[in-house]
């Protein structure tokens, strides 16, 4: 997502603010405006700095951006444009229409979705915060997800152990018992030869 495909979707051609004038703003009425970097213009990182939206743009542009009347996000803008040496390469374009708070989420969203972050001047402090413990509660969740999985796997793999022992337990008996050899019993033979050589040596 950058001003290509802002342009698109009805965006006006991208105006320099450092050569702004009154008659070439949007006329009062709600619009969405978008700050964008020409030095990235046509290059594969995007060149959308900033996407807002404003009920009074030309108050906005002239009064806020550019001469620092506002809130907070409004000043450090004013401040990066006229420190940081932006006022030369920043352009703005602008859309008119009905609803332009949903139409700055649903901008945000698709740029959130193509880049994985908000625009570099809509990233405030708090935004940021958000983002990292959202981040924490996510790899809270999966760890306690995993352990509990971890701990219900334990018990069945003890169970199935303990299953298992006593059948081993019985094979192993019966394996012994069938490889001891019986007590040998003296065969008849033996007791009568015994016995016949007993009775010879009476008559003698």
């Amino acid at each position: 997502m950058n001003s290509l495909t802002l342009k698109e979707m009805g965006f006006s051609q991208p105006c320099l603010l450092k050569t702004i004038s009154f008659s070439s703003l949007p006329s009062n009425g709600s619009s969405v405006l978008a700050l964008i970097d020409t030095s990235l213009t046509g290059k594969a990182e995007t060149d959308i700095l900033f996407i807002s939206r404003s009920k009074k743009p030309a108050k906005k542009i002239l009064g806020g951006y550019l001469a620092g009347a506002g809130g907070k996000n409004t000043k450090k803008i004013n401040a990066s444009l006229l420190s940081d040496g932006y006022i030369e390469k920043t352009a703005i374009s602008w859309m008119a229409c009905e609803k332009p708070k949903a139409m700055q989420k649903e901008l945000l969203g698709k740029y959130v979705k193509e880049h994985g972050k908000v625009p570099l001047w809509n990233a405030s402090k708090k935004k940021i915060e958000k983002v990292q413990k959202v981040a924490t509660a996510k790899k809270k969740s999966t760890t306690i997800v995993s352990n509990k999985v971890a701990k219900t796997k334990k018990p069945i793999a003890l169970a199935k152990a303990k299953a298992i022992k006593p059948t081993s337990a019985k094979s192993t008996i019966s394996a012994k018992a069938a490889v001891s050899p019986k007590p040998t019993e003296p065969s008849p033979s033996a007791s009568s030869n015994h016995v016949g050589s007993d009775s010879t040596q009476k008559t003698e």
